[in-house]
């Protein structure tokens, strides 16, 4: 991939690979949302604490937190809840803002990377140090997630209607219908609430999923253990997959509920940033909530690198290979022609 092509290629398979896990994306995005507070004014036992810092061990709190830990689900009972509670559709809930967000963050990020790698690749021995695939990542990602935040900060929300009463949800018909209203009763700056955390979610996703693919599929290469093909392939994407969904969980949940957040004029908002949202989770619910979602998380990372990097080194991969083999057969049938031609004049010249 070079230029425009990267842009384009790493867009498309992206899109395909965006749009076929979207119901997992959407399973982890309500997880990723338990034990948040629905109201302003609810209070803490609401909550089911992951090594949660309690500061009162009342009869009454031991009771709520039982309560509360009953209530929290598993990615498969969410699922199934979401189907039976609002239908099959449900499952595809902001699709249409996935689309736009891979077309916009997915494309830039997989475009930008894809220059840097050529250009930062040694010439002579084909490879690029693992620093510099990091690098890479953190710039391409920071920049891609820059562009999509508007599309980012749609989907969450339109996945995320669902789970709230009647008379508090949103009700988006697209993501155009999204960005629109969140434009008009929020202001221009609510497309890109959560930026931070999104740009810093993107360059570690990207960073830690395309070095890692790179370097594992290279290595998995070098030391003979497999050849370059599809199963090699399928090996390094969901091994890079993993690496991106333990790296980047902790940021995503913040970044989930700092995009969900909703701001009433006149009202203090729940979160004042990225680093409260942090702070108020931690110490209401426990360190490992920073890891809510991460089955569905890692159910969706793995597969979507899969789909990604296989549509990438097959389908596309395979349209950059087979020009050179047409370009060395014509070479090699000009240079029989060419010797033909030689043989032939000079058979005549005998004569």
């Amino acid at each position: 991939m070079g230029g425009v092509k990267g842009f384009i290629e790493g867009g498309i398979a992206s899109i395909v690979a965006g749009c076929s896990t979207h119901p997992l994306d959407l399973i982890k995005v309500r997880m990723q949302l338990q034990g948040e507070a629905q109201g302003p004014n609810a209070a803490a036992q609401n909550l089911r604490p992951s090594l949660a810092f309690q500061t009162n061990s009342t009869p009454s709190s031991t009771v709520h937190l039982r309560q509360a830990t009953a209530a929290r689900i598993g990615p498969v009972a969410t699922g199934i809840r979401i189907f039976k509670t609002e239908g099959f559709r449900a499952l595809f809930s902001g699709v249409s803002a996935t689309v736009l967000r891979q077309t916009l963050y997915s494309t830039t990020r997989m475009g930008i990377y894809d220059i840097l790698k050529h250009k930062w690749t040694d010439k002579e021995t084909n490879t690029m140090p693992l620093a510099s695939k990091i690098l890479a990542g953190l710039i391409a990602g920071g920049i891609g997630a820059a562009v999509g935040n508007p599309a980012d900060v749609a989907m969450v929300r339109m996945q995320a209607d669902g789970r709230l009463p009647l008379s508090q949800r949103r009700n988006y018909t697209s993501v155009v219908d999204a960005l629109a209203r969140m434009t008009k009763q929020e202001g221009v700056t609510s497309l890109w609430r959560g930026s931070s955390m999104t740009v810093n979610r993107a360059m570690l996703v990207t960073a830690s999923q395309l070095a890692s693919y790179d370097q594992i599929k290279e290595t998995i290469l070098a030391k003979g253990w497999m050849k370059d093909g599809i199963c090699t392939h399928v090996v390094a994407s969901f091994s890079a997959g993993f690496v991106a969904a333990v790296v980047s969980n902790p940021v995503d949940v913040i970044k989930t509920r700092v995009m969900n957040m909703k701001v009433v004029l006149g009202q203090r908002p729940r979160y004042t940033g990225a680093l409260d949202c942090a702070m108020k989770t931690v110490k209401a619910e426990g360190p490992m909530a920073l890891y809510k979602g991460f089955i569905p998380t890692i159910s969706r990372q793995g597969p979507f690198t899969v789909v990604l990097f296989v549509t990438l080194e097959q389908e596309l991969g395979g349209k950059r290979k087979r020009p050179n083999v047409k370009v060395s057969q014509a070479l090699e049938k000009l240079h029989n022609y060419s010797k033909y031609r030689h043989n032939k004049t000079t058979a005549q010249k005998r004569f």
